[in-house]
C-alpha cells in the first residue's frame, strides 16, 4: 500500500488528470489483488494450525499448495483483466483519464502473478513466526518503486518522460524482485528447513485443494465485494468529474494506508486464534479478540485525529490545484469517522475467518457493501447531489454495517463453541 502511496504522491506532481487516471486503474486492479488476497487466505488459516499442532511438514505442503493455487487463480485474473483493459471505455470517464489509465493498468495487471506469489510466501513466513524479514523486503521494494518512479515519470537519468505509465513499469518491476528475494530467502533460511516442501513436483493433492478453496473462496468473495465498492465508488467519481475523481485518490490513498495498520493486526490476531485452535486452546479465542479490537480501536481513532487536525496538509502534499486540495480535505474527514469503522469489521472478518467461518461472513459484506453502500453512495452522491462527500458517506455506513453484524457474529460463535468448516488436515 505504502507503493501505491508513493506512486499517488509522485503522480500528483505530474497533474490531476494522470492522479485522476490512477484513481479510476488502481481501483480497477485493486478489485483483482484483494480478491486473491482473500483467496490466498487458507496458507495463513492452516500454516498456523499446523505450526501451533507441531506439524511442520504439513505447513510445507500448504505452502505448495498454496502457490499452485496463487499460479492458477493469477493466472485467470490477468487474463480477465488484460480483456477488461480493451473495455475501459465501458465504464463512462472522462477521454483524457481513458487515454492516460489504459497503458497504466495493463503494466500493474501484469504484476497480479508476483504479487500472488508474494503474498502466500509472506503469509507462510508469517504464519511459522518470521514477519520481518518479507517487511523488509517489501519496504526495500517502495525505496526500489521510488526511484524508479522518478526516472520513468520524471525522465531522469536518460530515460524517457512516460508520465503515469512509468510508474506502472516500475510498480511491475519492484513487485516481480519482491517475490524472487522473498522466495530465495525463504528457500535458504535454515529456521524454515523443517517446514520446507520436500518436494514441489509430489502429486496434487485434490483433498488439500478442495480444503483450502472452501476456505478461501468466500473469504475472496468477501473482499471482491468490499473491493468492487471502493472500485465502483472511483467510477462514480469520475462522472463527477476528474476534481472529484483526484480528491478521492488522495483521501483513499491516505485511508488505506492507515488501513494497513489495521489488516496487519487483523493478520496477527488470525494467526494467534488459529495457532491457539490447532493447539485446543480454544479458550484463548475471545481474550485474543478483544485484545486486538481495544488495540484497533485505539490505533483507528490517532488515525482519526490525525485526518480531522492535519487533512488539509495531507491533501497538499499530492497535488497543487486548490479546488481537489479542498474536496480531498472534506473526504480526509469523513475518512476519520470510518477509520474506526474499517477497523472493527478487518478484525471482527480475521478472527471470524480462524474458525474458519466465512460464508455467513461474505454474506454480511455483500450486504454491507452492494446493499447500503453502492446503492447508497449512488443516490446521495449522484442522483441527490452530494458529490463525493455524498459517496464517502454511504461507504461509511456500509462499514458499519458488516463492523457491527461481524462482530456480533464471533461473539456468539466463541461463546458457545462452533463447528469446524474443515478438517485439521488433508494429508500430504
Amino acid at each position: 500500500m505504502l507503493m501505491g502511496l508513493t506512486d499517488s504522491v509522485m503522480i500528483g506532481r505530474a497533474g490531476t488528470v494522470p492522479l485522476a487516471a490512477s484513481a479510476f486503474g488502481g481501483g480497477i486492479f485493486n478489485i483483482f489483488f484483494l480478491a486473491g488476497i482473500g483467496f490466498l487466505t487458507p496458507v495463513a488459516v492452516f500454516v498456523s494450525r499446523a505450526r501451533g499442532a507441531g506439524r511442520l511438514d504439513d505447513a510445507g505442503d500448504v505452502l505448495r499448495h498454496g502457490l499452485i493455487l496463487a499460479l492458477a487463480f493469477g493466472s485467470a485474473e490477468l487474463m480477465l483483466a488484460l480483456i477488461l483493459s480493451l473495455r475501459l471505455e465501458w465504464f463512462q470517464q472522462p477521454g483524457e483519464v481513458l487515454a492516460a489509465a489504459n497503458p497504466f493498468f495493463r503494466l500493474i495487471s501484469l504484476s497480479i502473478l508476483p504479487s500472488m506469489a508474494y503474498l502466500v510466501l509472506r503469509e507462510f513466513a508469517e504464519s511459522m513466526g518470521r514477519p520481518w524479514i518479507p517487511m523488509f523486503i517489501v519496504l526495500a521494494g517502495v525505496g526500489l518503486n521510488a526511484f524508479l518512479n522518478w526516472i520513468f515519470i520524471y525522465g531522469h537519468l536518460g530515460a524517457p518522460r512516460l508520465g503515469l505509465t512509468g510508474a506502472g513499469i516500475s510498480t511491475l518491476i519492484s513487485r516481480t524482485l519482491g517475490a524472487v528475494v522473498l522466495f530465495a530467502w525463504l528457500r535458504n533460511e535454515g529456521s524454515m528447513r523443517a517446514a520446507w516442501p520436500r518436494s514441489w513436483w509430489a502429486p496434487v493433492s485434490w483433498e488439500r485443494v478442495r480444503q483450502m478453496v472452501s476456505v478461501g473462496l468466500p473469504v475472496s468473495l468477501s473482499l471482491l465485494f468490499e473491493s468492487g465498492a471502493f472500485g465502483a465508488s472511483a467510477v462514480m467519481m469520475g462522472w463527477l468529474g476528474s476534481v472529484s475523481l483526484a480528491a478521492h485518490q488522495i483521501a483513499l490513498s491516505c485511508a488505506a494506508m492507515t488501513f494497513m495498520c489495521m489488516l496487519g493486526l487483523a493478520i496477527a490476531i488470525g494467526m494467534r486464534l488459529s495457532a491457539a485452535i490447532g493447539s485446543g486452546e480454544r479458550f484463548r479465542l475471545r481474550p485474543i479478540w478483544l485484545g486486538g479490537l481495544t488495540m484497533g480501536t485505539a490505533l483507528a481513532g490517532g488515525f482519526a485525529l490525525v485526518f480531522l487536525v492535519a487533512g488539509k496538509v495531507i491533501a497538499a502534499c499530492f497535488v497543487d490545484d486548490a479546488s481537489v486540495i479542498g474536496l480531498a480535505t472534506v473526504l480526509l474527514v469523513v475518512a476519520a469517522v470510518f477509520q474506526i469503522f474499517d477497523g472493527g469489521q478487518v478484525i471482527n472478518t480475521a478472527a471470524l475467518r480462524s474458525l474458519p467461518d466465512v460464508k455467513v461472513p461474505a454474506l454480511i459484506t455483500f450486504i454491507a457493501y452492494w446493499g447500503i453502500a453502492l446503492p447508497g453512495g449512488y443516490l446521495l452522491g449522484v442522483r441527490w447531489g452530494l458529490g463525493a462527500v455524498g459517496i464517502w458517506g454511504s461507504l461509511a455506513a456500509g462499514l458499519a454495517f458488516a463492523a457491527v453484524f461481524l462482530g456480533l457474529r464471533f461473539v456468539r460463535l466463541s461463546q458457545g463453541g462452533f463447528e469446524d468448516e474443515s478438517p485439521p488436515s488433508a494429508g500430504p
